[in-house]
């Protein structure tokens, strides 16, 4: 299992609707983050506070600037720190990832999903409850 290189897959994936965000989660933007709050509606968060829809992607990902032309996209979150939970868990399951052609898969998590699934939870340990 590879680090985060931050590709973004994930935010890209789940941030139009993909996600959600507990009442104390709201209640707190609501009350210290009123710039995250703003993307609040009805209790579904990244929602456009013009139109009131949701948004195709998540209005706080963005593009990092490459160090040279070469580089991979990388991808950064500015709320980071005060992200929902469904973003601090993830990735939960190493299904997931697969399906969502996560970049930390190596070839070798392939052939002891049971063993990929313990490191991942390792990995994971200080953001979120284990699954195993």
């Amino acid at each position: 299992m590879k680090d985060c290189n931050q590709c973004g897959k994930c935010c890209i994936k789940y941030g139009n609707g993909g996600l959600s965000a507990s009442a104390s989660e709201i209640e707190f933007w609501e009350v210290f983050r009123p710039n995250i709050y703003h993307y609040i509606s009805d209790g579904k968060i990244w929602m456009s506070p013009d139109t009131g829809k949701q948004l195709e992607r998540c209005p706080w990902l963005r593009e990092a600037p490459a160090q040279d032309k070469s580089d991979k996209v990388k991808y950064t979150c500015d709320i980071y720190y005060d992200r929902p939970d469904d973003c601090k868990h993830y990735p939960v399951k190493i299904e997931q990832m697969l399906a969502d052609e996560c970049e930390m898969i190596e070839v070798r998590d392939l052939d002891n999903l049971k063993q990929a699934q313990k490191a991942l939870d390792k990995i994971m340990v200080n953001s979120r409850p284990s699954l195993s």
